[in-house]
């Protein structure tokens, strides 16, 4: 998942179990942001996000989850609208083991090996180094799902592995995908693999496509500079993409970051610079400028605030 850290308010509840409780948590924004590609060239950018998630674990020490989200967004036209409750995702764990259903991340979105997003610029993290990528990656959200994913985590040690299914028969073509992921950390640097299989099929014809996906990386940190980078490649992509992001910590409180992300001769190659501030109180003042794909200037300045 992207990079945003909750803070939570806990209510403790006795519910029969060990323990139970809900927990609040989530973040605003709001700032202008800039993209010369649109007809509203500047916007007020505003979020409020919300997630609620029950938790509860039994004597034996398994962990039960569930969670859904609300969610108020703007829009590129200055309206404003809520979204929400979503889809419930569920989860279990126990140990090392950990499986995911519902409304949750497949492989590739849930970062459990492949860090998908990189270090993002400005406060709405409007490019980041996946932005030449078309990975298949669907997450958790504030909306409904056509169909229930299935993930499955294990670590061991230094050693990560996942797996995801999903299948949408609300889809004429009834897409199937499968995904499998693995990574291995050593010392502050990690190396992970994820590949992506899609099956469809024409309703009309009853012929049958598959769309193969791979992507690899590495991340880590290298004293005040964090660093990560992504390559991949596969059928629903025209050239082998390369992304990467990294963030310089100036001082406890501010950061820099940069990231570039190119897919061959299919798009540009997107670039941007940023940093961040952090005022306290769970509170950062962040902004950044930048190209995107189709080769537009993208600018934000705004506050994120956690709760």
């Amino acid at each position: 998942m992207k990079k945003i850290l909750f803070a939570s308010t806990a209510l403790v509840l006795t519910a029969g179990v060990a323990s139970a409780e809900i927990t609040l948590g989530g973040y605003g924004r709001v700032g202008l942001s800039y993209n010369e590609g649109n007809a509203n060239e500047t916007e007020v950018e505003q979020r409020m996000r919300l997630n609620i998630t029950g938790i509860a674990e039994t004597d034996a020490g398994v962990k039960l989850e569930a969670r859904f989200r609300l969610q108020s967004d703007s829009a590129a036209d200055n309206s404003i609208a809520g979204v929400g409750p979503g889809a419930a995702g569920f989860a279990v764990s126990y140990g090392g083991l950990r499986v995911d259903v519902g409304n949750v991340s497949n492989v590739l979105d849930s970062g459990d090996q492949i860090d998908l997003y990189g270090y993002g610029v400005g406060f709405t993290s409007f490019l980041e180094h996946n932005a030449a990528f078309s990975a298949p990656a669907t997450g958790f959200n504030e909306k409904a799902k056509n169909a229930t994913t299935i993930k499955a985590r294990y670590n061991f040690g230094d050693f990560s592995a996942s797996v995801s299914y999903q299948e949408d028969k609300v889809a004429g073509t009834n897409p199937k995908e499968v995904q499998v992921g693995v990574g291995y950390t050593f010392g502050a640097m990690a190396v992970a693999a994820a590949y992506s299989n899609t099956d469809s099929t024409d309703p009309t014809t009853g012929v049958s496509t598959s769309s193969d996906y791979w992507i690899i990386g590495l991340s880590g940190t290298a004293g005040a500079v964090g660093y990560s980078v992504i390559v991949a490649d596969g059928d629903n992509i025209a050239d082998t993409a390369i992304g990467g992001s990294i963030n310089y910590e100036l001082s406890s409180a501010t950061s820099l970051r940069a990231m570039v992300s190119d897919g061959g001769n299919a798009t540009d190659t997107a670039f941007g610079v940023g940093f961040r501030h952090g005022l306290g109180g769970g509170v950062t003042l962040a902004g950044g400028v930048g190209s995107n794909t189709a080769g537009n200037t993208q600018a934000d300045l705004g506050v994120v605030f956690n709760f």
